[in-house]
């Protein structure tokens, strides 16, 4: 069978600059599209929009277009594309796939308190109608194993029901939940592998269940290393992540190693690239 051609994708939240991280997803992305001779696209995931701000928006496209780094097609913004996440939330309601809630945090707390659990997973208390005003929209999970054949990572298995429960797809404040909505955006792009940071790897058991449900094709996944800070914690904007330096060679070569090779020494970007896109074609190509 011939394997579809390679499309990938980087796609920053716009809640901050660029830093040391999300430059390490980057980078991974970046190189295992060019290193299977595939396009590379840039998705701007502004779709929380009391978090997310043009001027970042516009700050990380320009740090990425001086590492080199630019879209093989237009920019894509999810703030463009809310219709498109109606058209997916209307097929799941219409197959009996989605359903309005009315629970509050406390009350989701009280209901696993009840069942002598901890955590927030949902216990399907809306599943046959909303007690009240239905305040957001949940997609409906099942419990057969869900298993990620990752390519950096070995396989992950979680039964989304009764790990996670049924997550919600349209938030209580109106806005488009992320794991809808990048579904849609993957699917539309044409999108076939999936490169990104190793904490949204339990994000995939419950995105493939929505994938299967609305009929989409499941990409390849990589779920790199996260890049951590002083305290071992995910660096992250939250977290005080720090900007990236002006010395973006410097901060191309950390990222390099951090994704577990040898440093290379390249005198600039434009000599980097290609010897990086060699050996993790050697190592990750297929």
């Amino acid at each position: 069978m011939k394997t579809k051609p390679y499309i990938g994708r980087f796609a920053p939240s716009p809640t901050g600059l660029l830093h040391a991280g999300s430059l390490a997803a980057a980078l991974a992305s970046y190189l295992d599209a060019r290193a299977h001779n595939g396009t590379w696209l840039i998705r701007i995931e502004d779709v929380d929009i009391q978090r997310c701000s043009k001027a970042s928006a516009l700050a990380i496209l320009d740090v990425l277009a001086r590492l080199g780094m630019e879209s093989d097609a237009p920019v894509i913004w999810q703030t463009e594309r809310f219709d498109r996440y109606e058209a997916a939330l209307a097929t799941l309601l219409e197959k009996g796939m989605a359903y309005g809630c009315s629970c509050s945090r406390s009350e989701i707390q009280k209901a696993n308190a009840a069942l002598g659990r901890d955590g927030m997973i949902y216990p399907g208390t809306c599943r046959m109608g909303a007690k009240g005003s239905a305040r957001a929209i949940r997609f409906k999970t099942h419990d057969e194993p869900i298993t990620v054949q990752d390519r950096w990572s070995e396989p992950f298995t979680q039964k989304v029901e009764s790990e996670v429960g049924d997550f919600v797809i349209k938030r209580a404040d109106g806005n488009w939940a992320y794991q809808l909505a990048v579904l849609v955006d993957d699917f539309e792009s044409g999108v076939t592998d999936v490169v990104r940071g190793a904490d949204l790897i339990d994000n995939t058991p419950r995105q493939i269940q929505l994938m299967q449900a609305l009929g989409y094709p499941i990409p390849r996944y990589m779920h790199i290393p996260l890049v951590l800070n002083d305290r071992q914690e995910k660096l992250s904007k939250q977290a005080g992540a720090l900007a990236l330096s002006d010395d973006l060679l410097e901060e191309t070569e950390r990222a390099w190693t951090h994704l577990g090779f040898e440093r290379i020494g390249a005198d600039n970007l434009a000599a980097f690239y290609p010897v990086a896109t060699q050996l993790w074609k050697e190592k990750f190509g297929i």
